[in-house]
């Protein structure tokens, strides 16, 4: 084999090492699920309160006027038209202060069970003998940072929503994220950190599959990203390095050898 031919041949070779490092990763998602099976599930989480959340709640009845002696009170000089929705903050002892009721402990409960404490104990208070009790959150929400296409945070409306939901709400991750995602979770003064791969179906079992409030969800930039960052514009691992490289030996061989 003649030089030229070397020349030609490691030039080729090189452009086979770039293209292979270029090549896509897998990316789909749940990619050994099973479909057109019933599953059950298991580990279905609602959203429960915690101290420091906010909710609101209203009573009502076939008494109006009754039923506002156990609704908070818009404070003086609220501007009219103002739909701000009044609520309870929840101590760091898991209580709210009730009117007419006091002290009422409700961390640890979902919006349907805080509606039904509070309904039964105006019931055996003989306060309300038909109590209607609607409870919202105010300040619940996630936070999605990293290789999305929205990231930021995002308010918890609903009674349960899943880490896919969340995804979904932040535009989903880029094509440069990584699957295997983290999630952080801070609860009873503790802070726990969940890796999560979404290309396995598994992710239907984490115990971050339904998200709690304040979670953070953080996707990773895969190595192309990285390499993209680094301070070193020239580091030997970049790909448009190997370009220019292969590029030049093929130009060299054939200036040499024409």
């Amino acid at each position: 084999m003649n030089l030229k031919n070397i020349a030609t041949t490691a030039a080729l070779l090189l452009m086979l090492l770039v293209s292979s490092c270029s090549t896509p990763r897998n990316i789909a998602y749940m990619q050994n699920d099973q479909y057109g099976l019933q599953e059950s599930i298991l580990n279905m989480n609602k959203i429960k309160i915690q101290p420091q959340d906010q909710v609101s709640i209203i009573v009502s009845c076939k008494e109006p006027e009754l039923a506002t002696l156990f609704n908070l009170k818009q404070p003086a000089g609220n501007p009219s038209g103002n739909n701000q929705r009044m609520g309870y903050t929840v101590d760091d002892a898991g209580d709210i202060f009730f009117p007419m009721l006091g002290q009422v402990h409700i961390a640890g409960l979902t919006r349907n069970e805080i509606s039904k404490k509070i309904s039964d104990l105006l019931i055996k208070g003989q306060w309300i003998s038909d109590p209607i009790v609607t409870v919202e959150f105010i300040n619940l929400h996630f936070s999605v940072l990293g290789e999305v296409g929205a990231p930021g945070s995002y308010s918890i409306t609903n009674d349960k929503i899943t880490l896919l939901e969340g995804l979904a709400l932040a535009g989903d991750l880029t094509m440069h994220g990584e699957r295997e995602i983290t999630v952080i979770r801070e609860q009873g003064g503790e802070r726990i950190k969940y890796n999560v791969d979404l290309r396995s179906k598994d992710l239907y079992d984490s115990p971050v599959y339904y998200l709690q409030q304040n979670d953070i969800i953080y996707v990773r930039p895969d190595k192309t990203i990285a390499r993209q960052a680094a301070d070193n514009p020239n580091n030997w691992k970049s790909i448009g390095l190997w370009i220019s490289i292969a590029s030049f030996i093929s130009s060299m061989a054939v200036l040499i050898f024409k």
